[in-house]
């Protein structure tokens, strides 16, 4: 397993001096700690973190061109189709004077040539091939694969890793990322994995300036203007598909004198290029966009980017996408717009005030390193979260010693109250064709099965939507699960079951019940309200109609007689 590479020769030493920048010390570093993996017998598995911008990507092209000319072929995997795209148009002009073959497979290419250049990768006439997760389909059959380079890893789903997993035991591997997620961060401090660091940046780079702002008109539109008066462009990034016209509307209106596009992953592939395209080109001043500018999108010219509602994506989101801007020598500046800090969660002010603390360059392990302690390492388990796991979760040791620690001081603990139980005869879940991968999957159930409030579950089915397509009925029953259990909550109902015409509630705060009213309606109304011996309430439904319908009924015919936390909130849901 693993190809022994043939160490550099005067081919190699004169492609080296084709890169037109002098490259930095780690940079340096990391070329020959990968060289060394590549002729060494065992595999390479080596993962490099470095800041956006610091050069993997040079590292990459020259760990591309050692295996290429060895006669062995290259796949470089990347996470999205417009990334693909750049660093097909990179590693072209890096190669351009050598006698190597680089393609593009992704869902920009048109069926028959995507055919063509498959049928080329199979007879070995392509010697580097660059895509999307495209790339580990079955149809995708290489003549002689020997080096996979893979980028930002923590965007493909487990499906794709195990595939990886398989690649890993017979080529050499190479990881790039930006922002290692905690649990590859992990396998890489445990010596699991090889691991380069690229910590100095490129000469005249200078760090982002971070500013946390309130949304307001005079701050956006003084951050665009600032932008455009020194000839560049701007990145105005809201996380919601279905606002985003209306925000590209406002962004119109407040800077009239801007060119503004729009990009989102729901647009038809053809229209997305050409937007992302024209934004290239700077024939777009200002791109209001989803997240989908994530992943390593190069624009030197863009330097200026607005985040809006910053305090719901997480940190290593927030990481990538304010590496979008500062790719050049000029100053770039960041503007995370939040609502007032006295509605962030606990959680979320920690993520932002992480990105305020580590503005200067290079921090992008340190970010990692960071959102390791927010949101612990993941189950070590892997893709089945299932069996006899040792140790504590690194996350419930970090509560349980926060909680010793507020203990010892004497300050007072907060109260865990249990999560309201439902249960309803009702599919309501994430169908596998929706989302195949089992990972995302669970990552997405636990997402659901935290305290979210409406507004929480809206920004999650703008998401899955965004990410997965049109949710199916089983998902959207699942979200208006959720949506009950933050209504029940308020109402202080711990257990609710429905079940024909019949919903049977159980109170954790009995106390909450207004009983003058109560005892109005079982006396006007017998045959609906009865509360049984254990002080639970039997409802009698009107109806038999959609399980979701009767669940409504419920909920507000409970409403009329419990006093609710936040009974103002309650009826404007309503």
């Amino acid at each position: 397993p693993g190809h022994h590479f043939s160490p550099p020769d005067p081919v190699y030493r004169e492609f080296e001096a084709t890169f037109a920048y002098e490259e930095t010390p780690d940079q340096l570093q990391a070329v020959a700690d990968v060289l060394a993996d590549m002729t060494s017998e065992k595999p390479m598995d080596r993962l490099i973190c470095g800041d956006v911008g610091y050069g993997k990507t040079e590292v990459a092209v020259r760990a591309a061109f050692k295996a290429a000319m060895d006669g062995k072929q290259v796949a470089v995997l990347v996470p999205t189709t417009v990334l693909a795209e750049q660093h097909y148009e990179t590693f072209k002009s890096r190669l351009a004077h050598f006698p190597l073959e680089v393609r593009a497979l992704s869902r920009f290419r048109g069926a028959a040539e995507q055919k063509r250049i498959l049928a080329e990768v199979a007879q070995g006439k392509v010697d580097i091939l660059i895509g999307t997760h495209r790339l580990l389909s079955k149809d995708v059959a290489f003549r002689d694969l020997g080096l996979a380079i893979v980028d930002e890893e923590q965007r493909f789903g487990v499906r794709q890793k195990e595939r990886l997993k398989e690649w890993r035991r017979t080529v050499d591997c190479l990881t790039l990322t930006a922002t290692p997620i905690p649990r590859t961060l992990q396998l890489s401090l445990t010596g699991l994995r090889e691991l380069s660091l690229i910590n100095t940046p490129p000469e005249n780079r200078r760090a982002i300036r971070t500013y946390v702002c309130l949304p307001e008109t005079a701050v956006i539109q003084s951050a665009i203007r600032r932008e455009l008066d020194r000839g560049g462009q701007v990145f105005f990034v809201h996380n919601r598909v279905r606002s985003l016209p209306t925000w590209t509307r406002h962004v119109r209106e407040m800077v009239p004198e801007a060119r503004v596009a729009m990009a989102h992953g729901q647009m038809p592939e053809k229209e997305l290029e050409q937007v992302m395209v024209r934004f290239w080109r700077r024939e777009v001043d200002v791109l209001v966009c989803t997240a989908i500018i994530e992943a390593g999108l190069d624009i030197p010219a863009a330097n200026t980017i607005i985040i809006n509602r910053a305090h719901t994506m997480g940190l290593a989101q927030l990481y990538q996408l304010r590496g979008r801007v500062g790719r050049s020598q000029a100053q770039a500046y960041a503007y995370l717009l939040v609502p007032d800090e006295a509605a962030l969660t606990r959680e979320a002010q920690k993520r932002l005030k992480a990105l305020m603390e580590f503005t200067e360059l290079g921090s992008g392990f340190r970010i990692a390193m960071h959102d390791l302690q927010i949101r612990g390492a993941g189950n070590l388990l892997g893709q089945a979260q299932s069996g006899h796991l040792l140790e504590v979760g690194y996350e419930l040791y970090l509560q349980l010693l926060e909680s010793a620690i507020r203990e010892y001081k004497g300050e007072p603990l907060e109260e865990a109250t249990p999560d309201p139980e439902i249960h309803l005869p009702l599919a309501a879940y994430l169908p596998e064709d929706y989302v195949p991968d089992v990972q995302q999957r669970l990552a997405l159930y636990r997402r659901l099965s935290g305290r979210l409030t409406p507004d929480m579950v809206q920004e999650l089915e703008e998401e899955f939507l965004d990410r997965f397509g049109p949710l199916p009925p089983e998902g959207r029953n699942l979200l208006e699960v959720v949506r009950a259990k933050h209504r029940l909550r308020q109402l202080g109902i711990k257990r609710l079951d429905i079940q024909n015409s019949y919903a049977v509630l159980q109170f954790a705060h009995p106390e909450r019940l207004d009983l003058p009213r109560l005892l109005d309606s079982l006396k006007k109304r017998p045959g609906t309200f009865r509360l049984t011996p254990d002080q639970s309430l039997r409802i009698h439904l009107a109806e038999t109609g959609p399980v979701l319908g009767r669940l409504e009924n419920c909920l507000k015919e409970v409403e009329t007689f419990v006093k609710a936390e936040g009974e103002d909130e309650i009826h404007d849901q309503n």
